[in-house]
């Protein structure tokens, strides 16, 4: 009966599911530990390197295989993480609260990795390759709806049980909490949705050939054309929101008088979470329009400008702290939109450069990971250095110069690959002769 059940009903669960860990440990609980009076050198490095499993996951992924099926792990880590939450709200009212809400941070972290491992497992054996094209936009939609409820509901949310008496620290417990229940629910419904039913006609490897094959995987990556140029690419390209996305946050909400906006949680949640979400959305349909009328080798030198360039609205509101609440939040849809019509330049290069050959997806899962890490290591210090150059204004107009070298390495990169738009009239040859793509 229920593996009869129409695909969406537990791609969005699944989706939904993966996305709102990943959210709260990136986000949401930067403005947590802000609130709870943590220093900002401490939370960016903390809150940074606890995404690290993001970035290893590709190393664990293929052992899943030989264990339980990717329902079990699905279920598994849902449940998991649902627990983990309630442990970390209830660490809030212990006098070491930090190091101990860390630790289980830490572990949902590596909960949400796997789940998404298996979470894409489940996606790509149940689904036909038609069905897995019909569901994508799903996919996508459903993993930035759970955005809108991390950054945007629950942080709106902690604003607003604060001010109606319970304390910041009781309101973030109860945020927690919320979280806690949300994900256990998706465990039990995806228990019951999620086909049973899976792939197993091939025979399992043992352990050792699985590492054998990795080996194998990651030494083909490394050995790829233009391997290391693309790394380079890979990590500059978000080398800037590295620095800024764990900043930004804590920027909003800082007083003016420290330089910052001062805005409550509800403003935070509704400009930066809900209205910033959605114009990441429309900005990466956007930019998926753009790249597929005009090729993605013509128009990614215009992606990174447009992906970096809306940082400078940050530089803009530091200088000035401006207090009219619209202005704020246009200027925020507007680096969300440029950040979405941007970054699907960088996800398509990934797959259309890096990705292809004999471990198509396995490569494009360690580009993904190298994509992460060039998120996570400025993340790590950007607290540090903003407290180094002299506070937010200092900072943001060092990042902007930052953005300098990412766009010089775009615009010199070379493409192993053909990636003009296929037309009636000339196709790949027309291409081909334009000096794109030919190894």
């Amino acid at each position: 009966m229920k593996n009869k059940v129409t695909p969406i009903a537990w791609v969005s669960s699944v989706y939904c599911a993966a996305g709102l860990p990943f959210v709260v440990l990136n986000m949401v609980v930067v403005l947590m530990y802000k609130g709870l009076g943590v220093s900002n050198a401490t939370i960016t490095f903390w809150t940074s390197l606890i995404m690290l499993p993001w970035t290893l996951k590709p190393l664990w992924s293929p052992f899943m295989e030989l264990y339980k099926t990717k329902k079990f792990y699905v279920v598994t880590t849902e449940l998991f993480s649902g627990v983990m939450f309630g442990l970390v709200a209830l660490s809030l009212t212990m006098s070491d609260f930090f190091a101990a809400s860390i630790c289980g941070l830490a572990l949902i972290a590596f909960s949400g990795a796997t789940h998404d491992i298996a979470g894409d497992g489940v996606y790509m054996s149940e689904l036909t390759y038609s069905q897995q094209s019909k569901y994508i936009g799903w996919q996508g939609a459903f993993y930035n709806i759970a955005k809108i409820i991390g950054t945007g509901l629950l942080v709106w949310l902690a604003g607003t049980m604060d001010q109606m008496g319970m304390g910041v620290k009781g309101s973030w417990m109860t945020v927690l909490g919320i979280v806690a229940i949300m994900m256990i629910a998706a465990a039990f419904y995806n228990a019951w949705m999620i086909p049973a039913a899976e792939n197993t006609a091939r025979q399992k490897a043992s352990a050792r050939q699985v590492a054998s094959e990795l080996k194998s995987v990651i030494l083909d990556f490394f050995t790829k054309k233009h391997i290391w140029y693309y790394i380079a690419f890979i990590i500059l390209y978000r080398f800037a929101e590295g620095f800024v996305i764990k900043i930004v946050p804590i920027f909003l909400k800082t007083d003016v008088a420290e330089g910052g906006l001062g805005l409550s949680e509800q403003s935070i949640g509704l400009y930066y979470g809900a209205f910033g979400a959605a114009a990441f959305v429309i900005g990466s349909i956007l930019g998926g329009y753009f790249i597929s009328h005009y090729g993605l080798k013509k128009t990614l030198f215009s992606l990174a400008l447009i992906f970096n360039i809306p940082f400078a609205v940050y530089t803009l509101f530091a200088i000035y702290q401006p207090s009219a609440e619209l202005f704020i939040a246009s200027g925020i849809v507007l680096e969300y939109f440029g950040y979405g019509f941007g970054f699907v330049g960088l996800t398509l290069f990934m797959m259309q450069q890096v990705a292809p050959g004999k471990h198509q997806m396995a490569h494009y899962a360690f580009a993904s990971g190298i994509m992460n890490l060039g998120v996570m290591l400025p993340g790590m210090f950007s607290g540090w250095l903003c407290d180094e150059v002299g506070g937010f204004r200092n900072f943001f107009i060092v990042v902007l110069v930052m953005i300098i070298v990412p766009l010089a390495i775009t615009w010199f990169l070379p493409f192993t690959y053909d990636t003009a738009p296929q037309k009636a009239d000339g196709g790949v040859n027309a291409a081909l002769t334009d000096g794109e793509g030919a190894e």
